[in-house]
């Protein structure tokens, strides 16, 4: 039997413009990173997009390299939007990236003109799409011309592969003069994914979200619950299932030490407080900036998909909330 969405959809979720554009994104959006790839079940992936689309979750994010292997997890999401959800293409947001490995040898890679635009074709041919929403580079070149990774995206934008432009792990200066070369070419850059969390303050101490301001592009955060730290799976130790216990390359048994196991549950106590549990605290969190338009979660079932979409009914932070949450943490 064919997926038919929940009428109700659209009922509880709100909407953010990215920056200055006319382009809405939902408080939380789905990234594709983990659980989408070659090993991981199907089934479970469907009915991860069920729930995410059926509560108003209409954006998807993925790149050309989440997988594993490589390219997977667009093969996998292409599948279940042809199976699926074809009938509700135009009320989804279907972004992906390029700038990580992605094949051998020197056009693989990085920024260049050549890589962008043949991994973009790449992409659009395992999704089975005429074009994405958003197209991203995903990760600044030092070695590649800024100007020529922005036209590569214009070109994307303008052949009409993509809809916008947007930038992934650029800090503030650089994304500040991508902007405006994507300005003088009339090309609608639209937002920057950065990673963001209670844990992770970069992109305060690099003023993103005052160039975000200025400029007027929005910002879209991943990682907000650092890997996992900031959810209920460490409070008690390091359970065997988890990311650390299964020693995963993205978080190391040698970060929870004790005295981050002490801030974890000290933020726990302060979520309690507020009606949240840890993970909610952590979204809620993130989304309490003006200059973000959307915070990107992971998943591995669809409970915690419905689990998350709590923070819709969250409470405003209290200025001691958030002095509190600064203290635990060290921030100044």
């Amino acid at each position: 039997m064919n997926y038919i969405a929940n009428e109700n959809r659209y009922g509880e979720m709100s909407y953010r413009n990215s920056g200055k554009s006319g382009l809405k994104l939902p408080l939380l959006s789905l990234g594709l990173w983990h659980n989408f790839g070659t090993n991981d079940d199907y089934q479970n992936m469907k009915s991860m997009c069920f729930a995410a689309f059926d509560r108003g979750v209409t954006h998807f994010d993925i790149a050309n390299n989440y997988g594993p292997v490589a390219g997977s997890a667009e093969t996998n999401f292409g599948r279940i939007l042809r199976e699926e959800l074809s009938a509700y293409r135009d009320e989804m947001i279907i972004s992906t990236k390029a700038g990580y490995t992605m094949w051998p040898g020197p056009y693989g890679d990085w920024g260049s003109r050549k890589y962008l635009l043949a991994s973009l074709d790449q992409s659009l041919k395992r999704m089975g799409l005429p074009y994405v929403d958003i197209f991203y580079h995903h990760r600044m070149d030092r070695n590649t011309p800024l100007e020529e990774s922005m036209m590569a995206l214009d070109t994307a934008v303008k052949s009409g592969r993509a809809l916008y432009a947007g930038l992934s792990n650029y800090d503030s200066v650089t994304a500040r003069t991508a902007a405006a070369i994507l300005k003088d070419l009339r090309c609608p850059f639209v937002i920057n994914q950065v990673r963001y969390s209670i844990f992770d303050r970069h992109i305060e101490t690099d003023a993103l979200e005052r160039t975000a301001e200025d400029v007027g592009f929005g910002i879209i955060c991943f990682s907000p619950l650092a890997q996992g730290l900031l959810t209920d799976r460490y409070l008690g130790g390091i359970p065997e299932n988890s990311r650390i216990g299964k020693g995963g390359p993205f978080l190391r048994r040698e970060q929870l030490t004790e005295e981050k196991i002490g801030q974890i549950r000290a933020l726990n106590e302060i979520a309690r407080s507020r009606g949240q549990s840890l993970s909610e605290l952590a979204l809620s969190w993130v989304l309490r900036s003006p200059q973000v338009t959307s915070v990107l979660i992971g998943a591995s079932s669809p409970e915690q998909i419905i689990q998350n979409l709590g923070i819709l009914h969250a409470p405003a932070f209290t200025a001691e909330e958030l002095a509190n949450i600064n203290a635990v943490t060290g921030v100044k």
